[in-house]
Parts: C-alpha cells; sequence; structure tokens
C-alpha cells in the first residue's frame, strides 16, 4: 500500500503537477505514499483527473490554482498546503515552458514567459516553501532542469539559459538553506516522451534513442523515480546536486559515428 512508501510522512507541492512529467512526479510521489498538492494554472479538468488518479493509490491529494510567475499566488499556494496538511515538507519546481526560434528572433515577450515561469517561478518557490520549512523543521526542495543546464540547444535560447540559472540557484539555495534544514537538488531529465516531444519531430522517441546510450527515451516516471530518492531519506546527505536522468545522453562527447 501507498501509506507503507519511503514518503508516508510527507506532503509534496508539485508546480505545473498535473500534465507531462509533473504528473509523472506527482503520481511517483504518491506511490510512496506522499500526499500530493497538484498545483496547475489553467487546466482544472486535468488537475481533478490527476488528484483522483493520486487518491487511488490511497493517498490524499488535493488541486492548487496559482501562476508560478507571481508571488502572491506562490505565497497563498504554500500556504493553502499547510493549512490543508499541516505542513510542507516537499516542494518540487517543475511548472516551465519553452519558445522556439531563432536568438536574434526572440521577441521580449517570448524572454519574459520563460524566464518569469522557469526561472523566476523557481525562485518563488523556493523562497516560498524554504520559509515555510524554516519554521518546521527543514524539507526538500527539487528544482527540475533539463539537459540545457549542461548543453546551449539551438532556437531555444530563453529556455536554456533558465534552466541553467536553475542549476546555479540550486547550489546557492544549498548552501544557504542547509543550516535550516533544508536539502535543495536539482534533477535534470535527458529526451523525455510527453505529448508536448511528441509533437516536436515525426519520430520523438527513435530519434532520441538513436543517439542516448541506454537505448531509449526517458519517461516521466523515471524523472519521478529520482525526484522521490532525493526526497526519501536514502538522500539525507546529498544537497546542492543535479542529477541526470538522461540515459547517458548529454555525458557523451560528440565522437564520431560509424
Amino acid at each position: 500500500m501507498a501509506a507503507q512508501g519511503r514518503l508516508r510522512d510527507d506532503v509534496a507541492l508539485v508546480t505545473g503537477g498535473c500534465g507531462g512529467v509533473g504528473r509523472g512526479i506527482s503520481q511517483e510521489l504518491a506511490s510512496e505514499g506522499c500526499r500530493v498538492a497538484v498545483n496547475y494554472l489553467d487546466t482544472p479538468d486535468a488537475a481533478s483527473a490527476t488528484v483522483r488518479e493520486l487518491c487511488a493509490l490511497g493517498v490524499e491529494a488535493i488541486a492548487v490554482q496559482g501562476d508560478v510567475r507571481r508571488e502572491q499566488d506562490v505565497d497563498r499556494m504554500i500556504a493553502e498546503v499547510a493549512a490543508h496538511f499541516g505542513s510542507l515538507t516537499i516542494m518540487v519546481n517543475n511548472a516551465g515552458v519553452q519558445t522556439w526560434g531563432p536568438l536574434l528572433d526572440v521577441t521580449e515577450s517570448d524572454w519574459d514567459l520563460v524566464i518569469d515561469t522557469n526561472l523566476k517561478g523557481c525562485f518563488l518557490g523556493i523562497r516560498a516553501a524554504g520559509r515555510q520549512m524554516r519554521d518546521h523543521g527543514g524539507g526538500v526542495i527539487i528544482n527540475i532542469g533539463s539537459g540545457s543546464n549542461k548543453a546551449p540547444f539551438p532556437s531555444l535560447a530563453a529556455y536554456t539559459a533558465s534552466k541553467g540559472g536553475i542549476e546555479m540557484l540550486t547550489k546557492v539555495a544549498a548552501v544557504e538553506l542547509g543550516p535550516l534544514g533544508i536539502r535543495v537538488n536539482c534533477v535534470a531529465p535527458g529526451a523525455i516522451e510527453i505529448e508536448r516531444t511528441r509533437l516536436e519531430m515525426p519520430d520523438y522517441a527513435g530519434t532520441w534513442a538513436s543517439v542516448t546510450p541506454l537505448g531509449r527515451v526517458g519517461t516521466p516516471s523515471d524523472v519521478g523515480r529520482a525526484v522521490v530518492m532525493l526526497a526519501s531519506a536514502d538522500a539525507a546527505f546529498v544537497t546542492g546536486q543535479t542529477v541526470w536522468v538522461d540515459g547517458g545522453l548529454f555525458n557523451q562527447p560528440p565522437w564520431p559515428r560509424q
């Protein structure tokens, strides 16, 4: 039963937690007994469906609406979760967007949308959760990065900048919040097959599997299991780190292939 899992005493908030990678993270946390608050912006039906899935795993789950770009929304979400469950022990800053286009064609509005959602949203989540955890004995914060942490992606200038920023924000947060009993880490997925990525190219899975050492693309559950590991006591002495969930993709140099 989920109640016997590694996280049975924990409460998590997952931003962007009802679709794609976020949904997989929410499901894996719940499968380990964690009570989960699923954040959404403008997809209440998807949030409700995810909550039902999590409850079917034997845990309590709720949906919380909020825009991670807005300080008052993030503070309110943290307060709602703490009021409902009594505490917040795990914060997963997952919400993210991307816009495609050559660097010289990136508009200011597109840049602001990506940076505000991905990087500012992560900052606001760390700060609000960190304040709550500071006052309640500590906790765990996990930020979702990307292969863009390590490699520049053409036509994704804003996204790459935001994800690289998240990695460094993770490090400074780990240093500052460690004395408060708060661990902060980053999970950086590689090629993960979700509805959005399947729309990026005709054969997303086949294309990326062919260049990934483990010979396949990842799933949202792969990312979720890494989040669970970092959130659990198994990682009690791990902070300030980036865990790559990429099948070895971004660890290999671009050797010429036969």
